[in-house]
């Protein structure tokens, strides 16, 4: 499974824009347009999943900086998210706090 990030996204895509441009290359096992919690408004990346890693790699190279939904997209294989060593929260927990 290749986990597939997808940056500078319109707020007007779709997961059925994204759906359809990256099943040209194989089978798409999820799409995720990633949205604020809090207003539920899109934040301008999202997340494909491809089962297959040589589709996957071919998608990547062939959409990355094409338009979708009006506007050019970055595309690449998404690195997982860093330990920031937060606590949960808003503030991001674990260090001083300063008042």
């Amino acid at each position: 499974m290749t986990n597939i990030y997808v940056g500078n996204l319109s707020y007007n895509a779709t997961e059925d824009d994204l759906r359809q441009a990256f099943a040209q290359f194989g089978d798409v096992s999820s799409v995720s347009v990633i949205k604020d919690r809090e207003t539920g408004r899109p934040r301008g990346f999202a997340f494909v999943e491809m089962p297959d890693e040589a589709q996957a790699k071919q998608a990547i190279e062939n959409i990355n900086n094409t338009e979708i939904a009006g506007r050019r997209v970055t595309v690449n294989e998404a690195r997982p998210r860093e330990d920031r060593g937060g606590g949960g929260g808003r503030r991001g927990g674990g260090g001083e706090r300063r008042y």
